[in-house]
Parts: structure tokens; sequence; C-alpha cells
């Protein structure tokens, strides 16, 4: 296995097979994904089935109720523009944060990849909480956002909402990331009015994906991608996209978090 890692996230895995990984890999993996929030990986030649069998080795996989599955795989979803007459919108954001057991990985396999356009975005959060004022990240020790859905169709017994702490440690890398989404879907922190409790989101939603601290994959027929939920946060950047974008995505759950 090689690397390349990217700043300020994010590596690119070569000499990797997703359909025929061991053990140690996955380990080894799962650490990277810890430490640098994204994995590339060019040129595989998986079908939905291979995609499913290296996800379930990461842990229990989980579908967000709402979205279309894949024709004959329910537990991976279509992410498509195609037939729309409008281009589909994405704002920064983290997987189902309204769910008390949120995905902890998501992956993405390219199915068919535009001409141009249609990268994916992906932020540092871990940098984003470093590199923050030392006094609002004091403030936020302790605190709380309460997450809720938003743009899906629930049924009567799914979760809408939940509550997570703003800053998160990261089990396997130690270190801390700010855990936050699309302001739309945090409707509430702890101890503070809602007033400043938006403008409070706003702003670290704005220092979190200043361009110093993104990273944009420009995707490729056979890519790969799957990334931390907990120590980034991610966009579709569906500007002059010029042709078919069509994405299976499978979601994971593979470790508990911890407060900071």
């Amino acid at each position: 296995m090689q690397t390349v890692t990217h700043e300020p996230l994010g590596v690119t895995v070569t000499g990797v097979s997703i359909t025929g990984v061991d053990d140690a890999t996955i380990t080894e993996l799962r650490a990277l994904l810890g430490q640098h929030g994204v994995l590339v990986f060019p040129g595989q030649q998986a079908d939905d089935a291979e995609f499913l069998t290296f996800l379930q080795r990461f842990g229990e996989l989980t579908f967000t109720t709402g979205e279309t599955p894949v024709d004959g795989f329910p537990d991976l979803n279509v992410i498509s523009n195609v037939g729309r007459a409008t281009a589909p919108r994405s704002s920064f954001h983290t997987d189902s944060s309204y769910l008390s057991r949120p995905p902890t990985y998501t992956a993405l396999r390219a199915v068919t990849v535009p001409r141009h356009g249609g990268g994916t975005v992906f932020t540092n959060q871990y940098r984003a909480y470093e590199t923050l004022p030392p006094d609002v990240r004091a403030s936020l020790q302790d605190r709380t956002i309460t997450h809720v859905v938003t743009g899906l169709d629930l049924g009567d017994d799914d979760e809408t909402a939940a509550v997570h702490p703003i800053c998160r440690t990261h089990p396997l890398s130690g270190r801390t990331a700010l855990y936050l989404s699309t302001p739309q879907r945090c409707a509430a922190i702890s101890g503070m009015p809602d007033d400043e409790a938006a403008d409070l989101v706003q702003f670290l939603l704005a220092h979190s994906t200043r361009a110093d601290n993104v990273f944009e994959h420009a995707w490729s027929p056979g890519d790969v991608v799957m990334w931390d939920n907990g120590c980034v946060l991610h966009r579709a950047d569906h500007s002059d996209v010029e042709g078919d974008r069509v994405m299976h995505r499978g979601m994971v759950i593979g470790y508990e978090p911890v407060s900071a």
C-alpha cells in the first residue's frame, strides 16, 4: 500500500484493491481515516456487491430513511443529477447527525463521472478546532448542539433529533474535532439563547470552511472515496457540472465518539 498525503487533509491510497483487503489493511485504513479524515482509492473496479462487502469490514451498515436505494442493494443509496431540471443543492454538513448513532464512515463509489465539475469538498475539523481563538475554544467546552433532520420524509418511528457535543475526541487519533452541520440542522446550543447560538453556528461553519482548510476531490472513473464523519464536513460542488453525475453511497457505524 502506498499513500500520498494532501494538505490540509486527505490521503490518496494506491496499491490496494478494495475487493481484497485483509484485516491488517482494514486496521491501517481505519487509522488513516482517523488521522487524515478522507481516503481516495483511485482506479477501483469494484461493483456494488464488492463495494458493500468492503464497507462491512468497517462495521455495521446504516441507511438514511427517505433516500433512494440502489436497485438490488437496499443498504446503498443513489446520488444522482440525472433527469433533474435544476442542479441539486449541497451545503457543508456531516451525514445524519440527527441520529443518536450517526454514521461514522461514509463512502462514495463513482458510477458515472461528469465531463466537467461535480467534485466533493471536505474540511479538516481537527484543524478547525485547533485554530479557533482560545477564548472561543474555551467557551465551547461541555456545550452540545441539538441536531435536527431536514429535507427527508421519515416514518413515525424514525429519529428526528439528537444531541451531540460540539467538541469531540476521536477514539483512534486522540485529537479533538468540531462536530457541527449545516445551520438549518443545528437547532440549539446548550446554555445559549437561540439568537446567540445561531450566530455561533454561523461563525464556526465559516471558520471551518475557510479556503485554507478544505480539500476538493475531482472525480475520475473507478474512484472510491471514504471519509470519517467525526472529523470532516463535506459537500458536493454542483456548480458548472457538465454531464451525468451518479454516485452510490454506503454508510457505516464504526466507533463511539467521546466528549472532549
